[in-house]
């Protein structure tokens, strides 16, 4: 085991090699590794999707990736902007660890501006790796090659949002191949977003329709409603909090909202966009928000 400043390699002949990967062919002979890699003996769910994703895809990553990590499941991802990034930051702010497989050195953070979760990721336990050297900048046909090891070190792989040219698909594909359970979020028919997982259901893939038939995949039990809710009591900055408390379950207008809080409309509205993405709350109409759940 090499090491190079926080940076150390792996190679496959030593313990610290992922044995989920020993029994797949082409695997690489080492990795490079800023952080830690996952825990074998803890469940792990890829979540993978769209980059150009759309708001109701950003919301679901993040709301399966916090789920998840509430119930002690590891998730994994690319890093990438959209769906994985949501899904990191979702695990994250579940308490859990998340580990993104690079398609370039893991020296170098790519996208650029993931640089605070790229480091939030490994301060809090979780890694990056990658079979490429350090310095290796990224290029596209990186990625594909990365997908196989997002899926195999996963027990499951759960689709977000793809098109139906997508290297989301990619990697279904390649967990197919290695006997991994492959699941997809249903969207509307005839969104392009939603091509390439409606096409996965239609070929059998399992239709996440909600966190508990992830977590009955996984042979983990869905807790009580009401200890959940003890367990990860709401954190907020204060100002979301006063935000969040002026909302019900009946949709108000961001008008409303405005003329209730102490804020200016500019403030009020980086606040909402910060509850929703932690899905918190929801917008069912442009400009009308109520409170998750109802």
């Amino acid at each position: 085991m090499e090491e190079k400043g926080n940076i150390w390699c792996c190679t496959r002949f030593e313990s610290a090699y992922p044995g989920r990967l020993l029994a797949y062919e082409g695997m690489p002979g080492a990795f490079y590794v800023k952080g830690n890699l996952p825990d074998e003996e803890r469940k792990t769910v890829a979540i993978v999707g769209a980059r150009a994703c759309s708001a109701y895809g950003a919301h679901q990553a993040y709301h399966f990736g916090k789920s998840l990590a509430e119930h002690g499941v590891q998730v994994i991802s690319g890093l990438a902007r959209g769906i994985d990034g949501k899904a990191h930051l979702g695990a994250l702010d579940g308490g859990g660890k998340t580990f993104a497989v690079m398609g370039c050195g893991v020296d170098i953070c790519y996208p650029a501006e993931h640089r605070r979760l790229y480091e939030r990721m490994i301060r809090e336990g979780g890694g990056v790796l990658s079979e490429f050297d350090n310095g290796t900048p990224p290029c596209g046909r990186n990625f594909p090659q990365r997908n196989r090891i997002i899926s195999g070190l996963a027990d499951l792989i759960l689709v977000v949002e793809a098109k139906a040219r997508s290297g989301s698909l990619i990697t279904a594909s390649y967990a197919l191949e290695q006997g991994k359970t492959v699941y997809a979020l249903p969207g509307r028919v005839g969104d392009a977003l939603s091509e390439g997982c409606n096409r996965l259901i239609g070929d059998g893939a399992g239709i996440a329709y909600s966190v508990e038939t992830i977590l009955e995949e996984l042979k983990i039990s869905f807790g009580k409603q009401e200890d959940l809710q003890r367990k990860n009591k709401i954190r907020l900055a204060s100002q979301e909090e006063m935000v969040y408390s002026c909302l019900g379950l009946y949709p108000k207008n961001i008008e409303e909202i405005v003329h209730e809080m102490p804020f200016s409309a500019r403030e009020i509205s980086g606040i909402l966009l910060n509850l929703e993405l932690k899905g918190l709350i929801e917008e069912p109409v442009k400009n009308y928000y109520a409170r998750a759940g109802g």
